[in-house]
């Protein structure tokens, strides 16, 4: 990559850690850690909570996952202002107004100790993976750019995240945030303006092309609950699992905490519903412009450059045949997108089948390619966290390929930043300080604190290291955090439900975690989306079925403990 990129890269992140250690000065109390001293103006919560969503998992993954398969994966988030807004009347006033450290201090009050401990153990199950995939996000970057062991790259962003974390806390994490929400966007806006340059027809081709190629299709009314991205998974999976996610998981929950007022928690969550889905779409777009460009660009048959060198090291003459084929193909591929670019909308019909069945059998070499990769390497080959990287780094103008790497790597640091915040409050507030030392100092919390979010971190990083080779990174955090999702938000209800018991809370969720594990090990086809579907009406009616026949031994408490 040229100096002047990498000077881009390090002078950003340089600012980033430094304004994020400034900000840590005169930290002494475990609530201006945890909580910035609950503070934080409206919109920069907002902003908080989109740039987490923003990640480099979002950069790398979403905008692949773009390029394979369209527009359709913006259906997830369909149940988004839904969820925010029954979230905004009902959770997010309650656990702002009872000065809690954590959702799950709540529980306590309502159903005991062990459903808050329970639950706070989901959590840091599901958020310990998920922030290690985040991790692994841009460590692709550099693994298969550059050539580096995934655990050299993951060391990269790793190791200065967990430090700049430690010192500065969850205020030092929100203001890093705001500053990735600018850089992410700006860097998005630049690539499209480059796309459409250097694509050799017009937008409205381009976008004519994407459409007859199946890349522009939104909604998929189809009520199958195999596939993953349809209207009805995202309006009903999708609602379940933003109620859970942004309701009840502390990565979340701890931003709207530190919010002044309950209204301006309100407002930060209205934010992230009116402009995420727009958000994403851009993103997609990206993935779908790149999949134009390299219609008419040839692309590499292999988009891990590591794949590529294991394959042809393995078998010299049957790379170079695989090679051959995969050119012949995408120039016919190529051929028959320039004839969709020029034919009138009205007479394209045929052309337009052509060019599906040139860009199948394309798909298909790659297809044959992957399988003998991972032949040679005995492990998953699906590349579609490389096809971004590889454009950037190829394609992108020199300082323009810097300001989208450093969007990239800081996004990481600073999303990470957030979930390492809400590891290490719920370790000690829902762990350590109420089973281990329930009394002492805000100078002995605030250490234990710091440890522990160093041990998270070394989590992080192990999980890093192993999550890139498993699929579409957005994705996988999505399925890590389906299986627990629906089964936390659950409990939430029935919190809410005057009948609802302790013991009825505590054995629903576990009987929903169990049928999530039946019905994905069982029926291993259907969408993990419908997992918090099953998981939420399993733990509700369970628990309320085991509550009419239970006598509650705990006294119900609005007190945090």
């Amino acid at each position: 990559m040229h100096w002047i990129n990498w000077a881009v890269v390090i002078g950003y992140l340089t600012y980033v850690v430094s304004d994020s250690i400034r900000r840590a000065r005169g930290l002494t109390t475990i609530e201006g850690y945890f909580l910035a001293n609950r503070s934080l103006p409206w919109w920069a919560v907002g902003l908080t909570v989109m740039a987490t969503q923003l990640s480099a998992i979002t950069m790398i993954g979403t905008t692949g996952q773009g390029a394979v398969d369209g527009m359709k994966f913006v259906q997830f988030y369909f149940g988004l202002p839904v969820a925010m807004v029954i979230l905004g009347v009902t959770i997010v006033p309650y656990l702002h107004k009872a000065k809690v450290y954590t959702a799950y201090e709540f529980l306590e009050g309502r159903f005991g100790p062990r459903t808050r401990s329970l639950t706070a153990l989901l959590f840091l199950c599901s958020r310990g993976l998920s922030c290690g995939t985040i991790i692994a996000a841009p460590a692709v970057v550099f693994s298969a750019i550059f050539g580096w062991p995934m655990i050299y790259s993951v060391a990269l962003i790793g190791i200065p995240t967990v430090l700049y974390v430690v010192i500065g806390g969850v205020q030092a994490v929100t203001w890093a945030d705001v500053k990735q929400m600018f850089v992410i966007v700006t860097a998005l806006i630049a690539v499209v303006i480059v796309l459409l340059v250097k694509i050799p027809v017009s937008p409205d081709a381009a976008l004519t092309v994407a459409g007859a190629a199946g890349r522009l299709q939104v909604f998929d009314f189809s009520f199958d609950l195999t596939k993953t991205y349809t209207f009805w998974s995202g309006i009903i999976g999708g609602t379940f699992l933003m109620l859970s996610y942004f309701g009840t998981d502390q990565s979340q929950v701890q931003r709207y905490l530190t919010a002044r007022s309950v209204d301006e928690a309100r407002s930060s969550h209205l934010m992230s519903a009116f402009w995420k889905i727009p958000l994403q779409a851009l993103i997609l777009l990206v993935g779908v412009l790149v999949f134009v460009y390299y219609l008419f660009v040839t692309p590499p048959m292999m988009w891990n450059p590591a794949h590529a060198r294991a394959v042809q090291a393995a078998d010299p003459s049957g790379f170079v045949q695989l090679e051959r084929e995969a050119n012949a193909a995408w120039n016919l591929r190529a051929r028959l997108a320039n004839e969709v670019a020029r034919t009138p909308r009205g007479d394209a019909a045929t052309v337009r089948a052509n060019f599906r069945t040139a860009d199948s059998a394309y798909g298909a070499i790659r297809t044959d390619a992957l399988k003998k990769a991972q032949q040679v390497i005995g492990s998953s080959t699906r590349d579609v966290n490389y096809i971004i990287p590889q454009f950037v780094l190829n394609e992108l103008p020199i300082g323009l390929a810097g300001l989208f790497i450093a969007a990239v790597i800081a996004a990481a640091m600073s999303a990470v930043a957030g979930e390492l915040s809400s590891l290490s409050t719920s370790t000690v507030i829902d762990f350590y300080r109420r089973w281990v030392k329930p009394e002492a100092s805000d100078s002995h919390y605030l250490a234990v604190s710091r440890g522990a979010t160093a041990a998270w971190g070394l989590v992080a990083c192990v999980v890093a290291i192993y999550a890139a080779s498993l699929g579409s990174l957005i994705e996988v955090v999505n399925k890590f955090g389906s299986f627990f999702y629906g089964s936390i938000l659950g409990v939430f209800i029935l919190a809410m439900i005057p009948r609802s018991r302790a013991a009825g809370a505590f054995f629903g969720m576990i009987i929903s975690l169990v049928a999530v594990g039946f019905v994905s090990w069982s029926y291993p086809t259907v969408s993990f989306l419908w997992y918090n579907v099953v998981a939420v009406v399993t733990a509700v009616a369970s628990g309320l079925a085991i509550s009419a026949f239970s006598r509650d031994v705990h006294r119900p408490s609005t007190q945090p403990h």
